[in-house]
């Protein structure tokens, strides 16, 4: 790997505290220095690291995106010292990652099977609300004009998708991308109410498309698109629509993209007006045997060993995939949806 960095787009996947191996796969690319970012989109947690990332990318450089992204997520650790929603004794002794036994993380999952967050939570608190506006400006956000941000939201009035493009972008915004509604009240911005954005699009790819200059994109994935086990147990059926259905839009969009280029290829599209958008991905299967209430774990030493899978994610991916960069996709788009 050597030569100029090569310009890219990331979408950055939702994940609650899974999106710690977002991080460890930013980390890596912004050290490594191998890519130029020209353009973010993310959704729930995807779209706090993108915010994190600009707002460090705007005020220094690499370096200081890097610090910005650690600072960030050592203060999400720090706001979970006192939740009840922690890894019980058995879960610690088991060497398991998961709240299934957590009393606190039961109860909560009760409470939000049967009563409204406008009941149990009428205060709408929302302590991420508070980590959020204290680890990141929105105004270097909004300035940041070498790098193109979008976060996505879904209208919970109309059922589509909300893209915020940077000088729209506000912890709001954030927030509204991140509201699942079983837990927080719809976050309303402008009069409209707005759940989370993993719902039309986790994440939204399509902004990405020539408006930052670059055809390559680089999805980071944290759901898992396939499971060979069959979900058998009330909470595994659960968890495994959630996937599905927060991987849907995803999977639409490369259909149709896989559309396009093929169209493309075939001379029946002008290439000179649609763009030949080349797709590539870093995932981990380490992500898969995750239980989903892990999601809800924000334990420093969980989060600090999903970024390290992130980043040793990142370079095996960039150690098969730098020299395609540029030239084609590395995902089989047409087997993701056949």
């Amino acid at each position: 790997m050597s030569g100029a960095p090569k310009p890219v787009n990331l979408a950055l996947q939702g994940g609650g505290a899974h999106g710690a191996f977002t991080w460890g796969v930013l980390d890596w690319l912004l050290e490594s220095e191998k890519f130029v970012i020209r353009g973010l989109s993310g959704t729930s947690a995807g779209a706090m690291n993108a915010v994190v990332l600009a707002d460090g990318l705007h005020k220094g450089n690499e370096e200081g995106a890097r610090e910005a992204l650690a600072r960030f997520w050592k203060a999400v650790s720090r706001g979970a010292w006192f939740s009840p929603v922690r890894r019980s004794p058995l879960d610690i002794a088991l060497g398991k990652w998961s709240l299934d036994l957590s009393p606190g993380f039961l109860m909560m999952d009760l409470a939000t099977h049967f009563s409204s967050p406008y009941d149990f939570n009428p205060l709408n608190f929302n302590p991420l609300r508070e980590i959020v506006e204290a680890n990141v400006d929105f105004e270097a956000v909004r300035a940041c004009d070498h790098l193109k941000v979008f976060v996505a939201a879904t209208n919970v009035q109309t059922g589509k998708i909300r893209v915020f493009e940077n000088d729209e972008i506000t912890c709001d915004s954030v927030m509204a991308s991140a509201c699942l509604p079983h837990v927080f009240q719809a976050v309303e911005i402008d009069g409209v109410p707005y759940w989370d954005g993993g719902y039309m699009g986790n994440p939204p790819l399509f902004p990405l498309f020539g408006t930052t200059g670059t055809p390559d994109t680089i999805l980071v994935q944290i759901n898992p698109v396939e499971r060979e086990e069959t979900p058998r147990s009330a909470r595994e059926i659960l968890n495994r629509l959630n996937e599905i259905t927060f991987n849907s839009t995803l999977l639409r969009e490369m259909r149709a993209i896989e559309f396009v280029a093929r169209l493309i290829e075939q001379g029946k599209l002008d290439d000179s007006i649609y763009q030949k958008v080349r797709l590539h991905r870093v995932v981990a299967d380490e992500l898969k045997p995750l239980q989903a209430s892990s999601k809800m774990n924000a334990e420093w030493e969980f989060l600090t060993h999903l970024r390290d899978i992130g980043r040793r994610a990142a370079e095996a991916w960039a150690a098969a995939h730098y020299d395609d960069v540029g030239h084609h996709s590395t995902i089989n788009l047409r087997g993701e949806f056949m």
